[in-house]
Order: C-alpha cells, then sequence, then structure tokens
C-alpha cells in the first residue's frame, strides 16, 4: 500500500469527479490520503472528507499566505480541532517568502503559534517552506526537544536537508522531482534515510512529467515511488513499504 501524505481534495479542482478520484487511487494501490488544509474554510472541509471517506485523514492548519486573513480566534479553533478523532497533523504551516501574500512578521508568529498547538496536541506538523530556510530552520530550532513532523514538498539545498534531519524531521517529495530540471532534488533524494521518506502528491498541482498541466491526483503517487525507487536503484515495493511504514508512525495511521 502507497500513502499520499499530502493532498487538498477539498479543492474546487475536485469537485464533479471527488468520488472517482478517490476511487482511482485504491485502484492504483493508494489506500490512504492525507487531507491538508491550508485555510479556515478548509479545515471544515477537511474534516467533512474523513468523516466522508474511511480513506481520507485530515490535517488542520492555515498556510502561511492565508494568514493575514484570520485573527486570534483561529488558534481555538485549530486546537479543538486538533482533537478529532480523524485529524492526524498541524498544517500546512509555516513560512513563504517567495510569494509573500502575508506579511513575514505575521508568518513567522503564526507558525510559532500553530507550532506550539502541535506540540500540546502531540499532532505532527506539515510544514510548508519555500525561500525562507533560515528563518524557518531558526524558528524550528526554538521548539526542537518537542518537535515532530515533515518538511512537506522539499525544495531546498543540501544544508537545509541536513538540518532538517538533525531535528528528527521526515522529508517528503512531490511529483515535481520528475521536471526536467529538477536535478538538484533528484540528487537529495539519494541522500535522504529511506527511514525519513514521505511521498506525496500536493495535488491539484504539481502534476508529474508527461501531465503537466492537467490536475494532479493521489493516483499518481504510484508514479512517484517508482521514479524514486529507479532513481535510489532499489525496488518500488521497498520504497513503498519504507514509505509506508514512515506515514503510519508519524501520523499514527
Amino acid at each position: 500500500m502507497l500513502i499520499d501524505t499530502h493532498a487538498h481534495l477539498d479543492f474546487s479542482d475536485f469537485n464533479s469527479d471527488r468520488d472517482g478520484v478517490i476511487k482511482r487511487a485504491q485502484e492504483n494501490g493508494v489506500g490512504l490520503i492525507v487531507n491538508v488544509s491550508s485555510s479556515l474554510e478548509g479545515c471544515v472541509r477537511s474534516l467533512e472528507l474523513a468523516r466522508l471517506y474511511q480513506c481520507v485523514y485530515a490535517s488542520v492548519g492555515i498556510h502561511p499566505h492565508d494568514v493575514k486573513d484570520v485573527d486570534e480566534s483561529v488558534f481555538k479553533k485549530v486546537s479543538e480541532w486538533a482533537k478529532r478523532e480523524r485529524v492526524v497533523a498541524i498544517g500546512e504551516v509555516g513560512l513563504d517568502f517567495y510569494r509573500n501574500l502575508s506579511p513575514e512578521n505575521i508568518q513567522k508568529n503564526f507558525f510559532r503559534r500553530f507550532i506550539e498547538i502541535s506540540i500540546a496536541s502531540e499532532l505532527p506538523l506539515i510544514i510548508h517552506s519555500r525561500q525562507a530556510e533560515e528563518d524557518t530552520l531558526t524558528i524550528l530550532n526554538d521548539f526542537s526537544a518537542k518537535l515532530q513532523g515533515v518538511i512537506h514538498c522539499f525544495s531546498g539545498g543540501r544544508v537545509f536537508l541536513e538540518k532538517c534531519l538533525g531535528l528528527g524531521l521526515y522529508v517528503s517529495f512531490t511529483c515535481n522531482v520528475t521536471y526536467k530540471k529538477s536535478d538538484a532534488l533528484r540528487d537529495l533524494i539519494k541522500e535522504v534515510p529511506l527511514d525519513r521518506l514521505l511521498l506525496e502528491t500536493d495535488c491539484p498541482y504539481l502534476s508529474p512529467e508527461g501531465l503537466r498541466g492537467k490536475r494532479n491526483e493521489p493516483a499518481n503517487v504510484r508514479l512517484l515511488a517508482g521514479f524514486i525507487a529507479e532513481l535510489r536503484n532499489c525496488s518500488v515495493e521497498k520504497i513503498g513499504q519504507a514509505t509506508t511504514e514512515n506515514a503510519k508512525k508519524l501520523f499514527k495511521l
């Protein structure tokens, strides 16, 4: 069995055929999906998906793009949602200085507060970090003693990878590693210990090479697993077994 550890099936991109997308994932060996929230409304939708589909679990949190649109009351809401039975993580949360859709000081404050909720609820973090490696590490280091989580859709360099691994974090890659210009990421995939590797689609975004321009979906985890197996010169079964065990351990599935 494979696990898509980061999907956005609550997005409107899937409104017309969500049942079919989930069925297709299962037909391709993707037995479990973590649906990751990015907004307040997304949290509500994710909780509902986890209620409706036995194979779907939810995470709750606010993407750094959207933290400018919420107030302090969100922390109480996320803390309460974190207690729900099928909620397995706090996320996605973090820093994005690439698009900077929220002021940096607000992003940093919210990231710290969400880490505190993660620790209090004993749920792992799903961390978004884009062009914010130094600040991400500074904040994470302040909580290193109790930190657990994953750097999702890894896009950093070798030093960032080493420091994330040093903090005990898992590292997740998505289908952008198949792109022709992703040589640096492909090199780093080979260096991640097998017991710290996770797979994700980040769907509907980042469809694999050959399907770019089309909507990504959880079934494509199968393609990703095969691609990484080839990179690491091992069987796809080995990648599947390791990443599934890792996801079950981190998210307590």
